[in-house]
């Protein structure tokens, strides 16, 4: 296949919960679609608190107990270079969102979006953190963020893939 791959970055604060989260089960709706081999799926945080680190063991727990894995997730922090190397660049929240606009550079501001935006059935944009919440935290999270792989796909097929591709 010599088309360039489409390349998504999920962001939220710490890289422990949501974003690894967004990107395990984007990664499983690529697999399960075919496109594993021309979408690929990376996550990061704002922060530098958990570079190197796994996932919460929560989020792995309730990602698990839905069929995606996550015992690969490694911490790390965006970076500037990450708006040359990704095609979409997916903020959980607001303010991640805030923070990565000081990171963009220009002619990337296109990349750039609230993940949300491309789920249906969820008031808001906003991904919640669960860091500091109960088990239902982490149950919604990934009721989000199914609903917003579907979105995605949807529009990354659309935009990104012919017909014969998808």
């Amino acid at each position: 296949m010599g088309k360039k791959k489409i390349k998504v970055l999920f962001v939220c604060f710490g890289n422990i919960c949501r974003s690894p989260t967004a990107a395990a089960v984007f990664k499983k709706t690529v697999e399960n679609e075919g496109l594993h081999e021309v979408i690929e799926v990376d996550s990061a945080g704002t922060s530098g608190y958990h570079i190197g680190d796994k996932a919460d063991v929560r989020s792995r727990d309730a990602a698990a107990s839905r069929g995606y894995d996550m015992s690969d997730h490694r911490g790390r922090r965006v970076e500037v270079e990450d708006f040359s190397t990704f095609d979409y660049i997916l903020a959980m929240d607001n303010d991640n969102y805030s923070q990565l606009a000081t990171l963009c550079t220009a002619g990337n501001w296109n990349k750039l979006k609230m993940f949300m935006a491309f789920g249906d059935g969820f008031p808001g944009k906003e991904v919640p953190d669960p860091y500091y919440g109960g088990p239902s935290g982490f149950e919604l999270v990934l009721d989000m963020v199914e609903s917003a792989s579907q979105g995605l796909l949807r529009d990354i097929k659309e935009k990104h893939l012919s017909k014969t591709e998808a």
